[in-house]
């Protein structure tokens, strides 16, 4: 007997998060769902993370994935928009790192190859690749569900192949793997400041 299992697969953003689900059923794959969660309405950046937080932990509730893929922020030149797409990514991990879930990062270069072949694609060729490989009826009118689904598929096309992605098992395994390297010489005491204690 094949085992299934559901890979969640998130584009990341504060204008737009996409998302789309797909079921692994022995070698083949199944879709399940794609959208978008739209936060265009909403001025606060803040409420916009909340938000982010609240829709990827509802997913996992509702759908119960085995595995996250998640679009890593491309490197651009607007410092602003990197941090806030940053945070928006920070925010969908930790959902799923609080409910034990392994997420896997992938450039949007190795998405786009893993769905098209080529690693420039136009968002318009992963929609009508992906259109094609899942038997999609129709696109939705913005493509960062379809991008969010992408995601997912790329996950599905490189199992086995660590390397593609970075992986993180847990809160711990995202800790180990984030943490800076220690300085040359060993590392030196460093003095630890108790902020719950009350100066007199």
């Amino acid at each position: 007997m094949s085992k299934e299992k559901i890979i969640l697969g998130i584009d990341p953003g504060t204008t737009i998060m996409g998302f789309g689900l797909i079921k692994v059923v022995g070698k083949s794959m199944v879709f399940l769902q794609l959208n978008e969660l739209d936060l265009k309405k909403y001025e606060d950046h803040y409420l916009k993370l909340k938000l982010i937080f609240e829709r990827t932990i509802e997913l996992i509730d509702t759908h119960h994935p085995d595995e996250i893929a998640i679009e890593a922020p491309f490197f651009g030149k607007n410092v602003q928009s990197m941090l806030k797409l940053g945070r928006a990514q920070g925010v969908a991990m930790a959902a799923g790192l609080s409910r034990e879930i392994p997420i896997t990062e992938y450039s949007p270069k190795k998405i786009k190859m893993a769905i098209t072949g080529n690693g420039n694609a136009s968002k318009e060729q992963v929609a009508k690749m992906l259109q094609s490989l899942l038997g999609l009826k129709t696109l939705p009118k913005n493509l960062d569900a379809t991008d969010g689904l992408a995601a997912a598929v790329c996950h599905f096309y490189n199992a086995g192949k660590v390397e593609i992605g970075t992986s993180y098992s847990g809160w711990s395994a995202f800790v180990k793997q984030k943490a800076p390297p220690a300085p040359k010489g060993g590392a030196k005491a460093q003095t630890v400041v108790n902020l719950r204690k009350k100066s007199k």
